[in-house]
């Protein structure tokens, strides 16, 4: 199935219609391929929840909120149900031993794990037949365009 707009033939179609209409393609495209990939899916925002704890190790909601770009509201909203499955547990704060943080567990790592390499391995067919370099540069390019939505994030949401 092809993925250009009707426009797409038209050349003086700009280069900032096609690249929004392919991002929501691709965005559209990713749900589907991840609800199809045979390894049971996180829903997005787990799955970056978990790799974040795995990054900073145990964190507090504001911690988690901060490095995720979201409020804190948000993040104890979606870490319920991670607590609930035990993939995330509460661990208690050595610094302030009134504090509570978060934590990846055993079955929370295996899982992330397990759901990285899935996702690792379906990146790696989809763009088999690309050259390396090919896949260097889009890699780049994707990361310089999420490090700009991010900044754009962050300058509307103030200080």
């Amino acid at each position: 199935m092809m993925t250009t707009s009707p426009q797409a033939s038209d050349l003086t179609d700009p280069v900032h219609t096609q690249l929004q209409y392919q991002l929501a393609v691709f965005a559209r495209r990713m749900e589907q391929v991840r609800g199809s990939d045979g390894v049971a899916a996180l829903v997005r925002a787990a799955y970056l929840l978990l790799e974040r704890l795995e990054r900073l190790g145990p964190a507090n909601v504001k911690a988690l909120a901060y490095a995720l770009g979201v409020d804190s509201s948000t993040v104890t909203r979606q870490v319920a149900p991670l607590v609930a499955a035990g993939l995330v547990g509460r661990v208690q704060d050595q610094a302030d031993r009134r504090a509570v943080r978060l934590a990846l567990t055993p079955l929370g790592a295996g899982r992330l794990a397990e759901v990285r390499a899935g996702r690792t391995e379906l990146t790696r067919q989809l763009v088999a037949d690309w050259p390396p370099e090919e896949q260097r540069a889009f890699c780049a390019l994707l990361a310089r365009f999420n490090h700009s939505m991010e900044s754009y994030s962050a300058g509307r949401q103030g200080p």
